[in-house]
């Protein structure tokens, strides 16, 4: 996606370790003209899929499921991270390590939202090492759902989640590749 691999190189930050600040179209502030283009582009690739619900994690994972869903005209759930007092309390819950923040973080999904029968798309907004998927998978799994495909706005291709998530045979598709982040340097495919 043109756009998108245009503001990558225009405003994107390589903070070193791995770490990509997107902050200022993605994760923080986010550009509504270009969501919505990211969700159209990722309906198209994944419309043979037959979503019924798209899955993702808050919270920068909301705004590329939620144009997402739109655009396939499906529901959008997104797994927790603090539990509200509102919450089932037979939640379905995973654990995966969190790369900005350091620590493990614990997603948590209402069964009431997605169960068997549900066929969910799973949409972030980065594919690094392929944990955080990884984790909403197991929640899907753990509701008894299937999951269809794996969409992300961002892969950074040498942390090798792709091949993390290879054994589950559905498509993952990214809208904007980065094959390198070594010397300060943000390189895209």
């Amino acid at each position: 996606m043109r756009a998108l691999n245009e503001r990558i190189r225009r405003e994107g930050k390589n903070l070193g370790r791995g770490i990509l600040k997107v902050d200022s179209f993605i994760n923080h502030q986010v550009d509504p003209m270009l969501m919505l283009s990211v969700g159209q582009a990722m309906a198209a690739r994944f419309y043979s899929c037959e979503a019924t619900k798209v899955l993702t994690a808050e919270i920068s994972g909301i705004a590329p499921a939620l144009t997402t869903a739109l655009a396939l005209q499906v529901p959008v759930v997104y797994a927790r991270k603090t539990r509200p007092v509102t919450m089932h309390p037979n939640a379905i819950e995973a654990t995966a390590p969190s790369h900005t923040k350091g620590s493990e973080v614990k997603l948590m999904l209402s069964p009431e939202f997605l169960g068997p029968g549900d066929r969910v798309l799973i949409i972030d907004d980065f594919l690094a090492s392929g944990q955080t998927i990884g984790a909403l998978v197991k929640l899907a799994q753990l509701a008894g759902a299937t999951v269809v495909g794996i969409g992300a706005v961002i892969e950074k291709a040498f942390e090798q989640g792709r091949e993390e998530l290879a054994h589950l045979n559905v498509p993952i598709e990214a809208l904007a590749v980065i094959t390198s982040m070594d010397d300060g340097k943000i390189v895209l495919e």
